[in-house]
């Protein structure tokens, strides 16, 4: 027997410490190469962390919330003498039956394999109290994946029965801030000390929402589906032009604010582990179906957790939208550095006065909070004035 040592490995990009998330495994387990031993965190993306070899964990270090340095020891796996070797050695064929029962009957000890299922699913089923081993999977190879958790949930969900409903209920659980929601906390707490003032205004979306329907009638075969999302994208990337303060980030420790000429738009996703903002890189340049495909993508990695740091970083304004959940108004909080966040309400059709007469209509606030340190309530009422003459006369998206 050898002992592997598996350290905690190097992001790149200077990075000397990683927070501990989540373990995958624990001293006992047998192992496979590449299964996944544990999830360490960055301040932006979570890698999860490959075994090398095939073996038996004998120790592992720290636990979830734990900051480690790159390079240090990570855990330990034990190996039998070539193990490594043929960790990456063709499969040899199959034992006969009655070796296969001998074996069966020397490793009874050994854990039962888990279900297949990525990180972020395994924390959805936890925050749901789902337990996966008994969630039949309808993803590839009997993959459990979030519908599956979800449905699981639902079906075990039954409204209390008449005699518990006035029950008087005991108990509490702590909840540990770790991983992305420790990030995030640390981010809105870092956010909310920047001077924000929010600006609210109605936006009739009538129009836009007739040629959205037209568009995706037409198109959403071959192009795929619109929704408001990529109009609102490419407003703000034609307003940003005559406010360039609000495409921009602000730089604390030197006072100095960077205006950028890309407009790359963060976009707040919500997912299993916790808020992300992964980033459409030149929201200028992509036409209203670019915009969607690069949006839907990076939601996706998104919430399957696999978003590179690239991909959740470097953006200069951010949108944030909580759907048919989006309220009347809304306070967004600036993802800092930047000075400008976007906020979508809900569409509520609603009457009207049009040319003297009472008329449906089809009404959207747009709530949007600004850093008063750097931009003046004027700017960002006529920047929010723009969005508007865009959303309500959204032929001119497309005039040059």
């Amino acid at each position: 027997m050898t002992t592997h040592i598996v350290k905690v490995p190097d992001i790149g990009e200077g990075i000397a410490e990683v927070e501990l998330v989540e373990w995958h495994v624990k001293p006992g387990d047998v192992v496979e190469a590449e299964r996944t031993l544990a999830e360490v965190m960055t301040d932006k993306a979570t890698i999860e962390v490959p075994s090398p070899v095939a073996g038996t964990i004998a120790a592992i270090t720290g636990k979830p919330g734990d900051k480690l340095a790159v390079g240090s020891e990570l855990l330990r796996i034990e190996t039998a003498q070539g193990a490594a070797a043929a960790a990456i050695a063709p499969a040899p064929p199959p034992p006969p039956a009655s070796a296969v029962a001998s074996e069966a009957r020397e490793t009874a000890v050994t854990p039962l394999a888990k279900p297949l299922a990525s990180p972020s699913v395994r924390r959805h089923a936890r925050e749901l109290g789902v337990d996966l081993a008994s969630v039949r999977g309808s993803g590839p190879d009997g993959r459990v994946v979030h519908g599956d958790v979800v449905a699981h949930a639902a079906r075990g969900t039954s409204p209390p029965a008449a005699s518990q409903r006035y029950t008087e209920r005991e108990g509490e659980v702590a909840v540990p801030v770790i991983g992305l929601r420790r990030q995030i906390a640390r981010h809105m707490q870092d956010a909310l000390r920047i001077p924000h003032f929010t600006y609210v205004e109605e936006v009739d979306v009538t129009e836009l929402e007739s040629l959205r329907a037209k568009l995706n009638e037409r198109f959403a075969d071959s192009r795929g589906r619109l929704t408001v999302l990529p109009f609102l994208m490419r407003a703000v990337a034609l307003a940003v032009p005559a406010f360039p303060q609000m495409n921009a980030r602000y730089d604390d420790a030197n006072d100095m604010v960077t205006r950028y000429a890309a407009v790359n738009i963060g976009i707040a996703t919500q997912t299993a582990a916790g808020l992300m903002v992964p980033v459409v890189r030149h929201a200028e340049a992509r036409d209203l179906w670019g915009s969607a495909a690069e949006v839907a993508r990076l939601a996706d990695l998104a919430r399957r957790g696999k978003a590179s740091r690239d991909e959740l970083s470097g953006s200069t304004i951010t949108v944030t939208s909580l759907g048919p959940l989006g309220g009347i108004v809304t306070t967004p909080v600036i993802n800092a550095p930047e000075v400008a966040i976007v906020g979508v309400n809900r569409m509520v059709e609603r009457p009207a006065m049009r040319s003297g007469a009472i008329v449906p209509r089809l009404l959207m606030n747009l709530s949007s909070s600004f850093d008063h340190r750097v931009i003046d309530g004027q700017h960002a009422a006529e920047f929010v004035q723009a969005l508007r003459g865009y959303l309500e006369c959204p032929a001119l998206l497309f005039v040059e």
